[in-house]
């Protein structure tokens, strides 16, 4: 199906509203029923119809399908955020004694969870580099039932090789879910490498406007099935309608935001790599980049998030550099209308600053909407104090 179409037309059947060009927030809580004999199959049968909002809704639906359509995956969820998402999708495929291999310094949230929520149900978590297909194999035991994966993740973009990744999966049945923020599924189709679950957090590019948090994870729909049945609506942790409505909006102007973000951050990483005060840019488009050869297969493109290091080992000018600046703003996060920029070390004690691990020295950057020659006055600006 043509973007275009999954984007302005899938999903709206607007001669239900009235032929407006918005589809309506149904701002609802439930659903009513003229007869017991179809309560009683909405009863039995959630996601077959509309009973209570905190399963399906119609303008969740709309965005459902838009989304799934856009990864080429039979259906998806939508919850309230990214690492909802990513719990729902594990909690459902695991039991007590299972093992799950996850690439290393996975997202925050997800850590959390591998290592401080699932050992009390008896699950044990490996964390490999998993740059290589031997690290995955290697770490695979008789009882590991699932593979966490990032690729890119958000900080040193370390990539792994999905479809070998996903084609040993599925010889041993272990099931596999990937964030897929990175890339979004314009840049980057993991369904089609064979993973059973691509994550996304809508509340970065989909949303594109720093104005609503959103999770994606699609999949074939009888796991999506299984997943709503379980952890969806027992957590209630589904998005809701004026949510939706605005992921909706944010997803018609997606393609152009992405084609503009990757023409700014292109000018952008061209200037800091030739500037005299940068050390070093880590890009999974660049040349320079270590897996740039696998980037460049897998990924149709890399949006607007980047790293670099300056050449200092003090941390007082990662601190001066991000202070100085007049229009990036400081802030976690990637994927709205602004430009944002967050030091490593923002993280990290200061007693425990050490110069000599270069990811302490890590400045990550996150070009958005505004000018190119604008942003890059802005960053010289910053470096001219260093």
């Amino acid at each position: 199906m043509d973007i275009s179409q999954i984007i302005n037309e899938l999903g709206e059947d607007r001669e239900h509203y009235f032929n407006a060009v918005a589809p309506p927030i149904l701002q609802t809580s439930n659903f009513t029923f003229k007869k017991v004999a179809d309560l009683t199959k909405a009863f039995e049968d959630e996601m077959g119809g509309y009973l209570y909002s905190r399963g399906l809704n119609p303008t969740v639906d709309i965005l459902r399908k838009k989304l799934a359509a856009l990864d080429g995956a039979e259906d998806c969820l939508v919850f309230n955020n990214g690492a909802a998402a990513i719990f729902a999708g594990i909690f459902a495929n695991i039991k007590s004694g299972d093992h799950i291999v996850s690439v290393a310094k996975p997202y925050t949230w997800v850590q959390r969870m591998f290592d401080v929520i699932l050992p009390r149900f008896n699950v044990t978590v490996t964390y490999i580099d998993g740059t290589q297909i031997e690290n995955w194999i290697n770490a695979t035991n008789d009882n590991t039932s699932f593979y966490y994966l990032e690729s890119p993740n958000s900080w040193d973009f370390a990539l792994q090789p999905i479809r070998h990744v996903a084609a040993f999966a599925r010889s041993r049945g272990i099931t596999t879910l990937i964030d897929n923020s990175y890339c979004t599924p314009l840049y980057q189709k993991p369904i089609e490498m064979g993973i059973d679950m691509a994550m996304q957090t809508a509340t970065k590019y989909i949303g594109g406007h720093s104005d609503t948090l959103g999770g994606v994870l699609s999949g074939t729909h009888a796991m999506m099935e299984k997943i709503f049945n379980s952890e969806y609506l027992n957590i209630g942790s589904g998005i809701q309608p004026f949510n939706a409505w605005l992921m909706i909006r944010g997803l018609r102007t997606l393609p152009a935001r992405l084609e503009r973000i990757t023409k700014t951050t292109a000018e952008v990483v061209a200037f800091m790599k030739q500037h005299p005060k940068v050390e070093s840019i880590l890009f999974p488009h660049d040349e320079s980049f270590p897996q740039y050869a696998l980037a460049k297969e897998q990924m149709k493109g890399a949006c607007g998030l980047f790293t670099f290091t300056l050449k200092s080992d003090k941390r007082e000018d990662i601190v001066l550099f991000c202070e100085s600046l007049q229009h990036f703003m400081m802030a976690v996060s990637w994927g709205g209308h602004e430009s944002l920029v967050i030091p490593k070390c923002a993280g990290i004690p200061v007693k425990d600053f050490d110069a000599t691990n270069k990811e302490h020295k890590y400045i990550r950057v996150y070009t958005g909407l505004e000018d190119a020659a604008y942003l890059i006055k802005d960053l010289e600006g910053a470096l001219g104090k260093i």
